[in-house]
C-alpha cells in the first residue's frame, strides 16, 4: 500500500516518510539467510537500512506504522530507519490547557489504554476524569516526530511559535507563568531542556567502526592469508588495522567530548519562575517548557533556553552564535495592543524576525536593566535541541555528507578495481582447475587475487594528504572543524565576501556631517564637536540615538554607534543598580556634553522655573525608550527628554531613503537624492537623521507602550552622517590574484546599493571600463505584475564632467529568440538589492541563474537571503566559497562548499573554516592548500590503484607458472615501499601561487584516466616483457635447491621434480619470480616519482626532502639487492641468484621503464592534454568578460575536440550549467536588456515558467 508523506516540508531537512509493520515469515527467512551466509546477510542489512525494512517488513499506512524509513529528498538521498513508539498523554495538543478542557473533547480522541510505565502516568492520574490518548512518535536525529490527526502526517513541536502567536497575544497571554501541571503536561512532548549531545562508549564506537565495509574487507582478507599461512603479512595488516581504528576512535571521541563540554559547560543552570499564581520559584532549567516565564537575574546568566523578553532590557553577548563579539542591547517584545494605534501592525511573533526581543539559548546575558517592583522577565520560546543553540549542534553532529566528485569517483574506480579482480579470480579458477590443483588451494588463491587487487592500506593513505593540509592551515592561522571540505575547497571557482568587516576595515571612520537648515543642504562640516552645536537637534541625535552601554567602565557596542558618539565627545553615563532600585521607575541612560562646550543657559518661554533651575546643574538628556535597529526597517529610534523639558523628543537615524519617507516633505531638501547619490558614489556610508518634538500628552508609561510606528511618522530631517569605511589595504591585491586565477569574485552585503558598487570598483571586483546594470524588481501591485526596471549605472565611458544619469530600462515575461551570429562581448555586472533579489526569486525564477551569472554585487541582502544566494550560485554548479565576518553570514559560511569566517573566535562552530587573519588573504591561502591537497588525493589513489594493479600483474603471471610472490616479499614491497612512499609523497607543500587553472574535480576525467590507464599498459609491457624474455635465456633452466644460475660453469642444473615441492610448496623460489620482483619494486618507486606532480598546484617533489630521501634510500637498496649477493637478504625474501648479465638486462628493462613512464606523464599528458583539457577554465570562467577568439583558441579547440574524441568525451555541451548558460547567453540578441525596453512577470493564473518577451517602451 503506497502511503508516502513529506515530513518537515519545505525545510533544510525534507524527507519522504513510508510506514512499515513487522512480517513474521519475512523474519524468519531472513534468520535462515544470516545463518547460511555466516553472518554477512546481517552486515549488508546493517550497511542498507532500506534493505532491512523491506526484507522484514510489509508496507502500511504511515498512520498504522511500527516502523518508519524515511529517504532525504535532497542530492544525497540517504536513508534513515525509525521505531514508532507509542506514549500514553492526557492530550493530543501539548498547549490544550487541561484545567479548562471538558472531558468529552478528549474521550473523542481516546483510544483504550494499556499498562504501561509511562512518565505520564502519575499526570494521567491527576485528571482521571480524563481517557488517556494514545500518541503515536519516533525519534530521529535528536527531534521527536509526533503523528497528528489533523494533518495525517507526523509533525515536530518546536515551541511557543507552532501556536502562531502575535506580538499582543504573547504579553496578554503567555506573560503570567503557566501552573505545574501544565509545565509537567508540556514536558511529555518536549522533553527535558537541555540539548543532550551523549558520548558514545569506546565499545560502541568500535563497533560502529569495525563495521565499515572496508574493515570487513580487511577481516576477510586476514583470514585469507591466515589461511594461507601468510603470516606475517596478515599480522602487519592487522597492526595497521588497529593503529588506523584507534586513531580513527580516539579523533571521534575526541571531537564528541569537545561538543558535550562546549554545550555541557553553561546548559544546566537554576532559574527563578513565574507560576501562574505570580509565585516565583527556584527551578533547574531542565525543568523549562515553552510558555514558562522566567526571571533574568540582574548579574546576568547563560541563557538556557530561547525566550522573548516581555519586561527590561538586556545586555547581551551573542558571540557563541554569530562570532561577533560586540554586545547586543535586546529590548522588550513591543506590546501593540497597548499602543494608541490599538492592534495596527500587530504581526505574528518570529525568532528571525525579533531577534532584538529574543534572547537565544547559549548567549551570555551580560547585565539587566529593570523597573523597581517590575522585573526582568522573558516568555521561553523554544527549548532543547530546537532553539538556535540546538540547531547548531545538531547540524555538528548530524552533518550532511559531502557531495564531491572525488569521493564518488573512488567508489566507481574501487568497483572497477574488483572488476579486474573479478577477471583474475575467474582467470586464476580456470588455470587451477587446468592444471589439477587441489581445491583447497583453488579457493585460496582464486580470493588472494581479490585481495591484491583492492588495496588495504587506502583509507589511511587517502586521509594522509588531507591531515597534512590540515596542519599546513593551522600553521597560517586557518582551523578547520570539517577536513573533507579541504579537497573542495581546491575546486572553487567564485568566491562571495562580505563587504563590511571582511573587504573593508570592520570600524566607520567619520568623514563628515552635512546638515539641512530650512530645508536645504548647508556645506559639509569635518566634526559637530563645536560650541555652536552644543545643544542642536542634530548633534542630540548624534549623541542620544544609539544602543551603546557600558560594561565594566568601558562604553561599548555597535561600532558605528560608538564612532558616531566620540565624535560628538559628549559623556554617558547609566543609572546603577542602588539608584534603579532607589526610583519608581527605570533610571534612564544619561548622555550630556563636555562642560567646556556648553554655552551659558537661557531661560525658554515654555520651561518653568523650578526646571529652570534643575537646568542649571547641566545639559542632559535622558533616553527614555529604545526602538532597537533592526536591519528589516533599515533604522533605529529613541525617545528622550531634556532635562528641564517637559515634551519628550523621538530621535530617528537609519538608511537615507528610508528616514527620508518618514520625514514630513517640508522638510527634506529637494537636491537630497543628487547629494545622497553623489556620496553613495564616492564609497561613502550616509546615515540620515531625523527629530521630532512629541506630544506633552505622552508620558512615560504611555511610551514605554507606544508602538513604534506612531513615534517614527511626520519627523523633521536633520541631515547626513558621512561614514568613511576604508579598504582593508590587503583587499584589492587578494582580488586581483583572485581574478588571475580565473576565480569569480562576488560582494554580498547589508550596505546600500550605490556605496557597494563604488567599494566594489574601488577595491577592482568591478573593473573601470564594465558597465554596471542595476536590476530593480518590484513586486505585484495592485492587481499588475511584477516587472524588474533596469537601470544602467554610471557609465565610465561617458565625459564624466556631469554626474552620470541613471538609463532607465524596462523587461516583460514570453519567447526568447536567439540570434544566429555571435555579437561582439560586451562585460558587464548586475547589482540588487535584497529585495530585488526577493520579488526575483519568486517571479522572474527563469531569469535568476542569468542574473547570478553576472552578478557581481548584491546591496542590502538579509541573513537568509545571502543563503539563498549560495544555492542560487550552486544551482548553476558553480563551487562556491563564502568569506565573512560571521556575524549574519552563519548560514551562507555553512551553505557555501567553502566556508570561512573571519572571526577571533578559533572555534566559530558556524563555519568550516576560521581565520585567525582578520582579512581576506586567507582565501587564496585556503585554495591554494586546497588544490594542493585534491592533487595529493589524486597522486594517492593514481599510485595506490597502480600498486594494486602492478602487484595484480606480477601474481597473474607467476599463477600461470602456479607460482606466487613470497609471504615476505608483499611484507617488503607493503611495508617498505608503499607505506613509506605513501605517507611521504603526500607531504609536497602547496605552490606559492594561484594559476588560472582548476584541478579536476573527479577521478574520471580525460587526464586523470589517460595517466593511470597509460601507466597500466606500461607496467604491464615491461613486466611480461621480463617474464617472458626471462625464459628465452641460454642459461635457464627450470629452478631447484640445487640450481647456480650464477656460476654458469657448471651448467649441469640438475631438476628433482618431487624434491622442490617438499622443499618449496608454493613454489615461490624461480628465476620469473625473482625477476618480477625486481621489476614491479623499481615499478613501484617509478609511478611515485612520476605521478608526484609539483606545478602547478603543489611544491616541486625535490623540495619533498622526507620523499626523496625515501625513494633515494629504496632505490640504493634494491639496487643494492640486485648487484650484490647477500645470501642473508635472498633466503629472507625468497629469491634466487641470476646471471650478472640478467641483473644488467633488468636494469635495461627497468632504464627503459622509466622512460617511457616519464615521457607520456610529462611530454605527452601534461604538455598536450593539461592544456587542451584544461582550456575549460579559460574558456569556462565568465566572470565578466570571457575573452575574444584568438588562432590558438581557434588550435586548442581543434585539439580539444581531438582529445575528446580520443578519451571518449563526445558531449560537445559544457559539463558546467554556468557555462552552457554563458554560451546561449553570448548568441542572445535580447541579453544584456537594453534601454527602452520592460520585463513583466506573467499574472499568477498562467504559470508558463521560463518565458519572457522584450517590449519596446513606448
Amino acid at each position: 500500500m503506497e502511503d508516502l508523506k513529506i515530513v518537515n516540508k519545505g525545510l533544510e531537512d525534507e524527507m519522504e516518510i513510508g510506514g512499515y509493520r513487522l512480517c513474521r515469515w519475512k523474519l524468519a527467512l531472513v534468520g535462515v539467510g544470516v545463518v547460511c551466509t555466516g553472518g554477512f546477510l546481517l552486515l549488508l542489512l546493517y550497511w542498507m537500512p532500506e534493505w532491512c525494512v523491506k526484507a522484514t517488513c510489509t508496507r502500511t499506512t504511515v498512520k498504522e506504522a511500527e516502523m518508519v524509513l524515511l529517504q532525504s529528498t535532497d542530492e544525497f538521498k540517504r536513508w534513515f530507519l525509525a521505531k514508532v513508539r507509542v506514549m500514553l498523554a492526557p492530550g493530543r495538543d501539548p498547549f490544550d490547557d487541561l484545567d479548562s478542557q471538558t472531558t468529552s473533547t478528549s474521550v473523542a480522541n481516546g483510544h483504550t489504554t494499556h499498562n504501561s510505565q509511562s512518565p505520564a502516568q502519575e499526570l494521567i492520574h491527576k485528571y482521571a476524569e480524563y481517557q488517556p490518548v494514545q500518541i503515536r512518535y519516533f525519534t530521529l536525529h535528536s527531534t521527536k516526530y509526533y503523528w497528528s490527526d489533523t494533518s495525517q502526517n507526523f509533525e515536530v513541536f518546536t515551541g511557543l511559535e507552532d501556536l502562531e502567536v502575535t506580538c499582543s497575544t504573547v504579553h496578554s497571554k503567555h506573560s503570567a507563568g503557566l501552573s505545574r501541571n501544565q509545565q509537567e503536561y508540556r514536558r511529555l512532548f518536549f522533553g527535558v531542556n537541555e540539548i543532550a549531545v551523549k558520548v558514545p562508549s569506546v565499545f560502541k564506537l568500535l563497533i560502529k567502526e569495525v563495521l565499515n565495509p572496508f574493515y570487513i574487507f580487511q577481516l576477510f582478507s586476514v583470514i585469507l592469508w591466515s589461511a594461507d599461512e601468510y603470516y606475517y603479512y596478515a599480522a602487519a595488516i592487522v597492526f595497521m588495522s588497529v593503529i588506523s581504528i584507534a586513531t580513527s576512535l580516539y579523533t571521534i571521541k575526541k571531537q564528541y567530548v569537545m561538543l558535550h563540554d562546549m554545550v555541557a559547560a553553561h546548559s544546566i543552570v537554576r532559574v527563578s519562575v513565574i507560576r501562574a499564581n505570580n509565585e516565583i520559584e527556584e527551578a533547574m532549567s531542565t525543568d523549562l517548557v515553552p510558555g514558562d516565564v522566567m526571571v533574568i537575574p540582574s548579574n546576568g546568566t547563560i541563557m538556557p533556553c530561547d525566550a522573548v523578553l516581555i519586561s527590561g532590557t538586556c545586555i547581551v553577548n551573542e558571540s557563541m552564535l554569530t562570532g561577533e563579539s560586540v554586545p547586543v542591547t535586546k529590548t522588550n517584545l513591543p506590546n501593540p495592543r497597548q499602543g494608541e494605534k490599538g492592534d495596527e501592525g500587530d504581526g505574528f511573533y518570529c525568532t528571525e524576525e525579533h531577534k532584538r526581543h529574543t534572547l537565544f539559548c547559549g548567549t551570555n546575558v551580560i547585565q539587566t536593566r529593570f523597573y523597581s517592583g517590575e522585573l526582568v522577565k522573558a516568555v521561553v520560546v523554544r527549548t532543547g535541541f530546537s532553539t538556535a543553540k540546538g540547531q547548531l549542534v545538531r547540524s555538528i553532529l548530524y552533518p550532511k555528507p559531502t557531495d564531491f566528485k572525488l569521493y564518488r569517483d573512488a567508489s566507481l574506480f574501487l568497483l572497477c578495481l574488483v572488476a579486474v579482480a573479478g577477471i583474475g579470480f575467474i582467470y586464476s579458477i580456470v588455470l587451477s582447475i587446468m592444471n589439477q590443483v587441489p581445491a583447497k588451494t583453488i579457493i585460496i588463491e582464486s580470493l588472494d587475487i581479490i585481495t591484491i587487487t583492492v588495496p588495504p592500506a587506502l583509507p589511511a593513505a587517502m586521509t594522509a594528504g588531507i591531515v597534512y593540509a590540515q596542519r599546513r592551515l593551522k600553521r597560517i592561522g586557518i582551523f578547520c572543524i570539517s577536513p573533507q571540505r579541504i579537497n573542495i575547497c581546491g575546486q572553487l571557482n567564485l568566491v562571495c565576501f562580505d563587504k563590511t568587516g571582511t573587504l573593508t576595515e570592520d570600524g566607520l571612520d567619520l568623514w563628515g556631517v552635512q546638515r539641512v537648515e530650512n530645508k536645504s543642504f548647508l556645506l559639509s562640516e569635518e566634526n559637530p564637536y563645536k560650541e555652536s552645536l552644543v545643544k542642536s537637534s542634530f548633534v542630540a541625535c548624534m549623541a542620544a540615538c544609539h544602543s551603546l552601554t557600558k560594561i565594566e567602565g568601558q562604553i561599548s557596542g555597535d561600532p558605528l554607534d560608538l564612532k558616531m558618539f566620540e565624535a560628538t565627545g559628549w559623556i554617558l553615563e547609566e543609572a546603577t543598580e542602588e539608584e534603579t532600585a532607589l526610583h519608581n521607575r527605570i533610571m534612564p541612560t544619561v548622555v550630556r556634553p563636555p562642560k567646556q562646550l556648553l554655552p551659558e543657559p537661557i531661560v525658554s518661554p515654555d520651561q518653568d522655573m523650578e526646571l529652570y533651575e534643575l537646568s542649571q546643574t547641566g545639559y542632559e538628556i535622558g533616553i527614555v525608550r529604545q526602538f532597537p535597529f533592526s536591519s528589516a526597517l533599515q533604522r533605529m529610534c529613541v525617545v528622550t527628554r531634556t532635562l528641564g523639558e517637559k515634551r519628550m523628543d523621538a530621535f530617528l537615524k537609519g538608511a537615507p531613503e528610508v528616514v527620508a519617507s518618514l520625514c514630513k516633505k517640508d522638510s527634506v531638501p529637494e537636491d537630497f537624492a543628487e547629494v545622497l547619490e553623489d556620496y553613495t558614489k564616492q564609497g561613502f556610508r550616509v546615515i540620515a537623521l531625523a527629530h521630532r518634538r512629541l506630544e506633552s500628552k505622552l508620558t512615560w508609561h504611555k511610551v514605554q507602550n507606544v508602538n513604534r510606528d506612531h513615534i517614527e511618522a511626520n519627523m523633521e530631517f536633520l541631515g547626513l552622517i558621512i561614514m568613511q569605511n576604508k579598504l582593508k589595504p590587503e583587499t584589492p591585491g587578494v582580488l586581483e590574484d583572485l581574478r588571475r586565477a580565473n576565480i569569480r569574485t562576488v560582494m554580498v552585503t547589508g550596505d546600500n546599493m550605490l556605496t557597494a558598487i563604488s567599494v566594489a570598483r574601488d577595491c577592482g571586483m568591478i573593473p573601470p571600463e564594465d558597465r554596471v546594470i542595476i536590476a530593480d524588481a518590484l513586486p505585484p501591485k495592485d492587481g499588475q505584475a511584477a516587472k524588474i526596471n533596469w537601470r544602467y549605472a554610471d557609465n565610465p565611458t561617458k565625459n564624466s564632467t556631469k554626474a552620470p544619469r541613471l538609463e532607465e530600462v524596462e523587461i516583460s515575461l514570453e519567447d526568447v529568440t536567439q540570434g544566429d551570429e555571435l555579437k561582439p562581448q560586451e562585460s558587464y555586472h548586475f547589482a540588487m538589492s535584497g529585495k530585488a533579489f526577493a520579488v526575483i526569486t519568486e517571479h522572474f525564477q527563469d531569469l535568476l541563474p542569468k542574473l547570478v551569472l553576472h552578478g557581481t554585487v548584491f546591496a542590502r541582502m538579509a541573513p537568509d537571503q545571502k543563503t539563498q544566494l549560495v544555492e542560487a550560485l550552486q544551482s548553476v554548479d558553480y563551487f562556491v566559497g563564502m568569506c565573512g565576518d560571521g556575524a549574519n553570514d552563519c548560514g551562507a559560511l555553512k551553505r557555501a562548499h567553502g566556508g570561512i569566517s573571519l572571526s577571533e573566535l578559533e572555534a566559530s562552530v558556524a563555519s568550516p573554516f576560521t581565520s585567525r587573519t582578520p582579512n581576506i588573504s586567507c582565501v587564496p591561502n585556503l585554495i591554494r592548500e586546497g588544490r594542493a591537497a585534491l592533487i595529493t588525493s589524486f597522486c594517492v589513489f593514481k599510485f595506490m590503484a597502480l600498486y594494486s594493479i602492478i602487484q595484480y600483474i606480477s601474481v597473474t603471471l607467476l599463477y600461470s607458472i602456479l607460482s606466487n610472490l613470497g609471504d615476505f616479499q608483499f611484507l617488503f614491497i607493503d611495508i617498505a615501499i608503499i607505506l613509506i612512499i605513501v605517507f611521504t609523497m603526500s607531504l609536497n607543500p602547496a605552490w606559492k601561487e594561484l594559476v588560472p587553472r582548476r584541478p579536476p574535480s573527479g577521478l574520471i576525467s580525460g587526464p586523470l584516466l589517460f595517466s593511470v590507464l597509460t601507466q597500466i599498459l606500461i607496467c604491464f609491457g615491461f613486466q611480461t616483457l621480463a617474464f617472458l624474455w626471462v625464459s628465452q635465456q641460454s642459461w635457464y633452466n627450470r629452478w631447484t635447491p640445487s640450481s647456480d644460475a650464477c656460476n654458469l660453469t657448471s651448467s649441469s642444473n640438475i631438476s628433482v621434480e618431487h624434491n622442490d615441492t617438499e622443499l618449496d610448496d608454493h613454489n615461490i623460489k624461480n628465476y620469473e619470480n625473482t625477476t618480477l620482483f625486481y621489476v614491479s619494486s623499481f615499478q613501484y618507486l617509478i609511478v611515485a616519482i612520476v605521478f608526484s606532480k609539483g606545478k602547478p598546484f603543489r611544491q616541486p617533489s625535490y623540495k619533498n626532502w622526507p620523499f626523496v630521501l625515501s625513494a633515494c634510500s629504496l632505490y640504493a637498496f634494491l639496487l643494492f639487492l640486485l648487484f650484490y649477493r647477500n645470501s642473508a637478504i635472498d633466503d629472507f625474501l625468497e629469491i634466487v641468484c641470476v646471471p650478472m648479465e640478467w641483473r644488467l638486462t633488468i636494469l635495461l628493462i627497468i632504464f627503459l621503464n622509466a622512460v617511457v613512464s616519464i615521457f607520456v606523464e610529462t611530454l605527452v599528458l601534461d604538455v598536450v592534454l593539461w592544456k587542451l583539457v584544461f582550456s575549460r577554465d579559460k574558456q569556462g570562467s565568465y566572470a565578466a568578460s570571457p575573452a575574444a577568439p584568438t588562432p590558438q583558441g581557434s588550435v586548442d579547440l581543434w585539439g580539444h575536440r581531438c582529445v575528446s574524441w580520443l578519451t571518449c568525451q563526445r558531449r560537445k555541451v559544457p559539463k558546467a550549467r554556468y557555462m552552457h548558460l554563458a554560451q546561449e547567453l553570448s548568441v542572445d540578441p535580447d541579453w544584456p536588456p537594453k534601454p527602452k525596453t520592460t520585463t513583466e512577470a506573467k499574472p499568477p493564473p498562467r504559470p508558463e515558467n521560463g518565458s519572457y518577451q522584450i517590449i519596446p517602451a513606448s
